[in-house]
């Protein structure tokens, strides 16, 4: 979809953005641009839609060179996403989407229901579309700059440090709709970031750029965190590589004991005939209350009287990152594994997690 051919950009007094960069942005698949600040991923991606023209080489969209595309048709083929969203503040919500379709001279009403639908389509209410931009928080704002870009249904979509101006939960949010998103659409993203957890999460291919423009290294997420390809890959992905390599393993397949679960009408008794020494309680519709020490259970009565420390659970599609984090967290070292309506379906230690990495 997207060609890099021996891409240089060089400013007035001789500094280098960009040095001879070959690289291609698969179809359908999220490239994402990360490096440290002045590397030139921000300038590569602006190059695609002309934002900024290549000193030398060249760039090609389906074959096409974008040199020879007038810039304003190219980039209304191009959806394109910004820091804080970039919206027009004295437009409403509904009109900031519908902008590249009126430029192409959607008839009104076309606009106008196609701009309601991408509203829909990331997570908003459409009540908000008769609001102003500082009318919703910085979430929803960067919602609507997705749906924006989204609005002609563009093949390739442009997202430059998106989502690094809110707050990690709204983040991680928005990170998930994206992913949410690309599922459906499957559009062609080249994602601009410096944080390397996000490049992980996001990346089908990630693409490490070092400072001068040097391309250092292009690959899948696995691969990146497995291999590096120098130093200056390995150290930027920090010491704790190995660590986020978890996040790319699902915890699907981690085995889980059963042994340990025990309902709260159980007799203490009875529990305390149970080979371990934690127990976790379920309610009756099988979701975990907490942990009781098999130890320090009441001398008689039922488990629905014993005293219990806090559990911490992960979802079956979560990463095994999650999970490990779940058991970390435990004062018991087990993790405990939940199924879609929160019931408890097993639990987990942190060895065997670290085991299912490597098995």
């Amino acid at each position: 979809m997207i060609t890099f051919e021996g891409v240089t950009k060089r400013y007035a007094g001789g500094t280098v953005a960009v040095a001879d960069l070959d690289l291609e942005v698969p179809n359908g698949e999220i490239t994402v641009f990360v490096g440290p600040s002045g590397c030139g991923k921000t300038t590569s991606l602006r190059m695609i839609n002309r934002m900024i023209d290549p000193t030398e080489g060249r760039i090609l969209l389906n074959g096409v060179d974008v040199a020879t595309v007038d810039p304003p048709t190219l980039r209304r083929g191009i959806g394109y996403v910004i820091q804080q969203a970039g919206l027009f503040p004295h437009r409403k919500i509904v009109d900031n989407v519908a902008t590249v379709p009126h430029l192409l001279r959607w008839d009104k009403r076309k606009a106008r229901e196609r701009a309601m639908e991408l509203l829909e389509l990331v997570g908003l209410d459409p009540g908000l579309a008769g609001r102003y931009p500082f009318q919703l928080s910085g979430g929803q704002q960067q919602r609507v700059g997705v749906a924006r870009a989204l609005a002609a249904d563009p093949p390739v979509l442009l997202m430059d440090e998106p989502f690094s101006a809110v707050d990690p939960i709204v983040r991680t949010s928005l990170q998930d709709e994206l992913l949410r998103l690309q599922s459906e659409l499957r559009k062609t993203i080249v994602f601009v970031t410096h944080d390397i957890d996000e490049a992980i999460k996001l990346g089908d291919r990630i693409a490490v750029f070092k400072v001068g423009g040097h391309l250092a290294q292009v690959a899948g997420p696995a691969t990146l965190l497995a291999d590096p390809a120098d130093d200056f890959v390995r150290e930027f992905l920090g010491r704790d590589r190995g660590i986020r390599r978890l996040s790319l393993v699902t915890a699907g397949e981690v085995r889980l004991r059963d042994d340990n679960l025990i309902a709260e009408r159980t007799d203490v008794v009875e529990a305390r005939d149970r080979d371990a020494p934690w127990l976790l309680v379920l309610d009756k519709d099988s979701r975990p209350r907490g942990w009781a020490r098999t130890s320090e259970l009441p001398a008689a009565g039922t488990m629905a009287e014993a005293a219990l420390t806090p559990y911490h659970g992960f979802g079956r599609d979560d990463s095994l990152r999650g999970a490990l984090d779940a058991a970390v967290l435990s004062v018991t070292g087990l993790a405990v594994a939940l199924d879609g309506d929160g019931r408890a379906v097993g639990t987990v230690s942190r060895e065997d997690l670290l085991g299912g990495l490597h098995g």
